[in-house]
């Protein structure tokens, strides 16, 4: 019995510190001033290959408006059925920040993986991949390219 006791010690200890670590990440998005309606931002995270692999926020309550984040909106039709629930809120108003916690995995840090965010506005513009941010293990900033005017990185 002592000797299966410390074969499960010993096993548990080899085997602890190959134990994913998660971390939480915060992703601040800001928008740039304009005039017009709130805008639906959704901030997803992509493979190293550029593949979609999750959604980790998306604002802006009226689905039929998901089609507009359209780079977003075609990864996600490419992976079958979409469950939002609990990962929506409210779109996001001209000059707003909007902050998100995802709680990531230690292994996607430094991995390639990346954090998009696409924007799009009622009776406005649409922005596939407005902001791209490499998902990296120290804090970092990037420029949007439409409605987005900064995405930031912070762990």
């Amino acid at each position: 019995m002592k000797k299966l006791a410390a074969l499960l010690m010993l096993a548990t200890a080899l085997s602890a510190p190959s134990i994913a670590m998660a971390r939480d990440v915060s992703i601040q998005t800001s928008l740039v001033q304009y005039s017009g309606h709130a805008a639906y931002l959704a901030v997803y995270l992509t493979n190293p290959d550029g593949s979609y692999n999750s959604t980790l926020w998306v604002s802006g309550q009226k689905t039929k408006y998901y089609g507009d984040l359209r780079g977003w909106a075609r990864a996600v039709s490419s992976g079958g059925s979409l469950n939002l629930d609990g990962i929506t809120g409210a779109s996001v108003g001209s000059g707003e920040t909007l902050t998100v916690h995802a709680n990531l995995a230690d292994t996607l840090l430094d991995a390639g993986y990346q954090i998009r965010v696409d924007s799009a506005v009622e009776n406005g513009g649409q922005y596939a991949d407005d902001a791209v941010i490499d998902l990296t293990s120290t804090p970092a900033t990037a420029s949007g390219t439409g409605y987005v005017n900064t995405i930031s990185l912070g762990l």
